[in-house]
């Protein structure tokens, strides 16, 4: 029976000066490094508005506050890492613009990502990165007053 995992994630976008913060994630097995936003997993209970403002400050070392919703992502694949035979992911990612109200960058320690950074905005494409920043990106420049957008091509880029 082929596994399925339902994945609930919450993120947030924050733009300051022309410049993204970003949080480089740590593969468990510390082979693989990427960028992503500042965000993650939902624990079970928790609102994903208070999740993603306790995912940036434990990711930058930054206190926000949610200026509004961007929008919400759904989409599924197989991944090899859920058993012997992968299973079926199914990803929703929740997706806030934030902002800092408090707190100084800084680098986490013993969790799921190494190095929080102000990458410019017009340097983001050529990052090694994960899908989640082009979703942020496109919502947040869409606008779209259902919080829908169109699937944006993985391609080449990694999944998160």
């Amino acid at each position: 029976m082929t596994r399925q995992v339902l994945r609930l994630a919450a993120y947030g976008l924050c733009i300051v000066d022309g410049r993204m913060l970003l949080a480089r994630y740590v593969s468990p097995d510390g082979t693989q490094r990427h960028w992503t936003l500042p965000g993650g997993k939902v624990e079970h209970g928790e609102d994903p508005f208070d999740a993603v403002v306790r995912e940036v400050a434990e990711e930058t070392g930054y206190a926000v506050e949610v200026e509004r919703l961007l929008g919400i992502d759904s989409r599924n694949h197989h991944a090899d890492w859920l058993g012997p035979f992968g299973g079926e992911l199914h990803s929703v990612g929740v997706f806030y613009a934030v902002t800092i109200i408090g707190g100084s960058l800084r680098n986490e320690r013993g969790g799921s990502t190494d190095l929080a950074a102000w990458i410019p905005a017009t340097e983001v494409e050529q990052l090694e990165r994960t899908v989640v920043i082009d979703i942020a990106r496109n919502m947040y420049r869409n606008r779209p007053a259902t919080g829908h957008v169109e699937p944006v091509a993985v391609g080449g880029l990694l999944r998160h």
